[in-house]
């Protein structure tokens, strides 16, 4: 199978490649990337206009399988992916049962293999029962093709079991993705801790609780030489502490979602449970000071996070709902229309930390293109104009505080090992 895409801006940050190419597809690998003659039997695309990039990787997404497909099945969530410009998510291990052993591991890799249309790759457990005490067979689980741990939803609660896992994990060559919450300080909040919780008469979560955990966690990476990723950054304090811990050649990495660089903690006002997230979103600073360090180099990713819950859990309102939003199909053109059309990044960087980023971050052979590479491409149009309408998700989850919002630019072509997995070229313009 040919494949010839004509005339597209080709953006690879990997190989500094940002120019009006053609690239040839075949047998699900990049065969050329240059000025190239006529496919010769196969299927020639002229995409001159559109942009032209590596495959996009989200390293976190919650998938629900197994054991929660009321709120999402690898099916539903892989075609969302691919709607969203995706061609490989990274899955995290808060499912029934969690992901903390080989046979849950094999199960979530098979379901993939034979629903999923863009490619899975699980994170398992850093401790048994998500606990926090007692490591998980990492080797074994490696051995399974996981690509890095995480307790999610949930710190390393031992300071000693995250320094043995860090241990094990650098000889292993993987990462250790914490959430950077002391549980004591965030116990039984809603949002922010700050005016809009104290006006709502919810209890907070304050931003304290995350930098103190950043903090034990650079630490640990310095002492240990493990690689310790901090996941959903959002205060700018951590971010901070981040910039100056790379500086000192800590093996310390972040990510951001695009909710915490949009959305301030005064959007629960206007979208209540549909706006609570786990962090919570931020006050104006904490996001000013995030988007001036994803310019300025400090965040290695943009995540989504991506977290469907059943409309019945969000109903129950701020106090009870489960925390989360949706983010496969909205990320993208979220992030081009304020972060590039905004004049935050370039498109260069964006597609950074879509591609390089996090593909370094999981140790992945994706995210460039190079010939003899998987065939892994989202192609972007920059002028698309979208509007947010949750009823037309792939995906099972419809939470989210985008609603109705419109914006400029989106992934219009997802291809996964040569195969169009998602194709909206023909639609008309809004």
């Amino acid at each position: 199978m040919r494949l010839l895409l004509r005339g597209g801006r080709v953006v690879d940050p990997a190989s500094g490649t940002d120019a009006r190419l053609d690239v040839l597809v075949e047998d699900g690998r990049i065969a050329a990337v240059g000025a190239l003659p006529a496919a010769g039997g196969g299927t020639e695309l002229d995409v001159a206009g559109l942009v032209v990039c590596p495959g996009f990787i989200d390293m976190h997404v919650h998938l629900r399988e197994p054991g929660q497909a009321w709120k999402e099945t690898i099916a539903a969530g892989t075609r969302a992916a691919a709607r969203g410009g995706f061609t490989a998510v990274a899955c995290m291990p808060n499912t029934s049962p969690v992901n903390d052993c080989r046979a849950v591991t094999d199960g979530i890799r098979a379901e993939a293999e034979r629903s999923g249309v863009v490619a899975v790759h699980p994170i398992a457990c850093v401790t048994r029962g998500q606990l926090g005490r007692e490591l998980v067979e990492l080797e074994r689980l490696v051995e399974a093709g996981v690509r890095a741990f995480s307790d999610d939803g949930k710190p390393v609660a031992s300071a000693l079991a995250l320094r043995d896992a860090l241990v094990r994990a650098r000889r292993l060559d993987v990462a250790i993705v914490d959430h950077c919450e002391d549980p004591d300080l965030v116990a039984g909040g809603a949002v922010h801790d700050g005016p809009v919780a104290e006006r709502r008469g919810l209890r907070g979560r304050p931003g304290i609780a995350e930098d103190l955990l950043v903090q034990r966690d650079i630490l640990l990476a310095e002492e240990t030489g493990g690689h310790v990723h901090v996941a959903h950054l959002s205060t700018g304090r951590s971010a901070g502490f981040v910039r100056e811990a790379k500086r000192r050649g800590a093996a310390v990495t972040c990510e951001v979602t695009p909710h915490h660089l949009i959305l301030t903690d005064a959007a629960v006002d206007g979208h209540g449970a549909d706006a609570k997230v786990n962090p919570p979103l931020r006050p104006e600073a904490d996001r000013r000071r995030l988007l001036e360090e994803l310019a300025a180099g400090t965040i290695d990713a943009i995540a989504t996070d991506h977290a469907p819950h059943h409309a019945d859990e969000k109903a129950l309102g701020l106090d009870q709902a489960p925390p989360g939003i949706v983010g496969l199909e909205t990320a993208v053109p979220l992030c081009l229309d304020r972060l590039v059309h905004g004049g935050v990044i370039g498109l260069g960087r964006l597609v950074e930390l879509f591609t390089t980023g996090p593909a370094g971050i999981l140790r992945l052979e994706r995210g460039r293109l190079r010939p003899g590479a998987a065939a892994d491409l989202t192609l972007l149009d920059l002028e698309r104009r979208t509007v947010v309408d949750p009823s037309q998700f792939a995906s099972l989850g419809r939470n989210t505080p985008f609603a109705g919002w419109v914006l400029r630019g989106a992934a219009v072509m997802t291809i996964v090992a040569g195969r169009i997995v998602h194709d909206s070229l023909r639609s008309p313009r809004a």
